[in-house]
């Protein structure tokens, strides 16, 4: 997201790009854009920009007076009076979560252009403000906000006194990483100038706003003897968090690029080596109280949100990847049907495992067929099937062997013998 080095880099890109340019005619929107329609047309005109924080204004300039329209017509369009020449405009743009500007040939148009302004030459050139996501706002005739503070980059004394006269607010009652985001106070800083500030400072980004500046109230003054060299080295040496949120961001500057360098591709590059903290590996994260992610290293802070695990970066590409080895996955048992439990399940699949003569069933048949039975138990089938004490009832049986008894007959032999007599 652009953030207050950003929008600076963007005001000095469009004054290096359109000086020397004439721009001419209607100032074109996208259909697709629900910012307002800019009203403004002139034969010749000059662009400039400034910035202030996180907002952008552009002045569009008549070079001549235009000539008065014809008696009976009126002009009713803004920035014109009605029957007099087109009047500046100024336009203050929010660039949202991707906008910026880019100087392109007229016939090859950015694809998300949303606002163009063409030059008068030929073949003609277009100052376009891109924005592929749409969040960016613009705003007709409009002054920087009155609820933002002054620009950490560009004010920076206003910026501290506001700063240190107004503690007793309650958005000091926030945690610092909170109260960093607050445009009120620090008009310029974002997610990742939060990030790297309290990074180079050891602050929890968790710890409470008012705890930290309070103690910049009562810094120690230099001793006078101390030389202007030595105070602006002992400065640099020994920075307090409101002289960082200054310092900080004008490196961003010095560094340029950020799109509007002679050479787009080593930009990134750039900034991501500039970058200690923010997205860095090895570095935990959280999201705060308005769900921004803050990365940090160290403790959190007394006001962490309860619940909320940190996570840490980790590398992109390791250097030396061990070959993943294939994971064996166990097959699933499929689940049951309602109303047969689990110990039923476990217990039959058990019994499976076993062997045949537990479960004995349709499962064991194909194996009983193959099997012949052996020479003892076809004896034993047949001397059931033959023996007439295996049909007769037990109280016949009792009464022939006291019949026997009686009259002497010799006792009949036990089952097994008969079985092998016969």
């Amino acid at each position: 997201m652009p953030e207050g080095p950003e929008l600076h880099l963007a005001s000095c890109y469009i004054n290096t790009v359109c000086a020397g340019l004439i721009f001419s005619g209607k100032v074109e929107k996208s259909e697709v854009s629900k910012n307002p329609e800019v009203l403004f047309e002139s034969d010749a005109y000059l662009i400039s920009a400034t910035s202030r924080g996180k907002e952008i204004k552009l002045t569009l300039m008549p070079l001549k007076e235009e000539k008065n329209t014809l008696p009976g017509r009126e002009r009713g369009k803004e920035g014109q009076s009605q029957n007099g020449p087109q009047q500046p405009m100024d336009l203050v743009f929010r660039f949202g979560m991707s906008g910026s500007f880019k100087l392109t040939s007229g016939a090859e148009l950015p694809k998300h252009a949303h606002l163009r302004f063409y030059t008068k030459e030929s073949p003609r050139r277009a100052l376009c403000f891109v924005d592929f996501r749409r969040f960016g706002r613009w705003e007709v005739h409009g002054t920087w906000q009155l609820d933002r503070g002054p620009c950490v980059m560009l004010e920076y004394e206003k910026f501290r006194e506001n700063v240190l006269r107004n503690l007793s607010d309650k958005a000091f009652n926030k945690p610092i990483c909170e109260a960093l985001l607050n445009q009120k106070f620090f008009n310029g800083i974002g997610n990742y100038l939060r990030a790297e500030i309290l990074y180079r400072l050891k602050i929890p980004p968790f710890e409470k706003a008012r705890t930290v500046l309070e103690a910049l109230q009562h810094r120690k003054q230099q001793s006078p003897d101390l030389t202007l060299s030595k105070k602006v080295k002992l400065k640099r040496e020994n920075p307090d968090l409101l002289e960082l949120c200054h310092a900080v961001p004008m490196e961003v500057i010095d560094m340029g690029g950020k799109g509007y360098g002679p050479e787009p591709s080593d930009d990134t590059a750039a900034f991501e080596e500039w970058l200690q903290c923010y997205c860095v590996p090895g570095m935990r994260s959280l999201r705060d109280g308005n769900g921004r992610t803050i990365w940090f290293q160290g403790q959190p802070g007394p006001m962490a949100p309860k619940g909320e695990k940190s996570r840490k970066r980790r590398s992109r590409v390791n250097a030396d990847p061990e070959p993943s080895s294939p994971k064996v996955t166990k097959p699933v048992p499929k689940r049951s049907s309602k109303g047969s439990s689990s110990q039923e399940k476990v217990a039959t699949q058990s019994g499976r495992k076993k062997g045949k003569e537990l479960v004995p069933g349709a499962e064991n048949a194909k194996g009983n067929k193959a099997r012949k039975p052996n020479a003892r138990s076809r004896r034993k089938a047949s001397a059931s099937q033959e023996s007439p004490m295996s049909k007769t009832p037990a109280a016949d049986r009792k009464r022939q062997a006291s019949a026997r008894r009686s009259t002497g007959t010799a006792t009949v032999a036990p089952r097994s013998r008969r079985v092998k007599a016969e």
